[in-house]
């Protein structure tokens, strides 16, 4: 990930939050944030038979879960995987609409052995899981929610994530280590 970005991520993140009216320690209702971007959002259901999403399910787990499509005249779809958990989908949208806001461009679309597929930037992949964990729980939000003793499995229940998109956002923000520092320094007080 490129020098600096992280904080940019969580600037980004906060601005477009206040866009919304959101708190800064607010739940993030991501279908609000899609609309507000005049991004429209299907199951994949919608387009494929549902069959064939379980087949691919069976054959490769996790194999699909969005994708986004920047159609004529404008319009911006992202399709996501019906088969995933409320939370899971909440997450894989924030991280399809991290690309939209971080301007990324377009996957490359490759084929192999007679199968199309799109390949992924890497870089672009991490910056945009980084966003969308910013989107859904930005540093207040994590702040309230470690100094109330609330677990990975509370916070995604509570802010409709999933439980790795929690756990990442805790460990990886540094919450966890900051409110340990703050309780270890208030019980050395005298």
């Amino acid at each position: 990930m490129r020098r600096g970005f992280k904080t940019e991520a969580e600037r980004l993140a906060d601005r477009t939050r206040a866009e919304l009216g959101l708190r800064p320690h607010a739940h993030m209702p991501i279908r609000d944030l899609a609309a507000h971007l005049d991004i429209e959002i299907y199951p994949a259901d919608h387009l494929v038979d549902l069959d064939d999403l379980e087949e691919l399910e069976e054959l490769q787990p996790g194999a699909f879960s969005a994708a986004t499509f920047h159609l004529p005249g404008g319009r911006t779809v992202i399709v996501s995987n019906p088969l995933s958990d409320s939370g899971r989908t909440n997450s894989d949208i924030a991280h399809e609409i991290a690309h939209v806001l971080l301007n990324h461009e377009i996957r490359e679309i490759q084929q192999l052995a007679g199968h199309t597929f799109f390949t992924c930037n890497p870089e672009q992949e991490e910056e945009a899981n980084w966003l969308a964990g910013c989107l859904l729980l930005p540093r207040a939000l994590l702040l309230r929610e470690a100094y109330a003793s609330s677990d990975p499995e509370i916070i995604a229940k509570k802010h409709h994530v999933s439980v790795p998109m929690a756990r990442f956002r805790l460990n990886a923000s540094g919450v966890l280590l900051q409110v340990q520092r703050a309780r270890a320094g208030r019980s050395r007080r005298p």
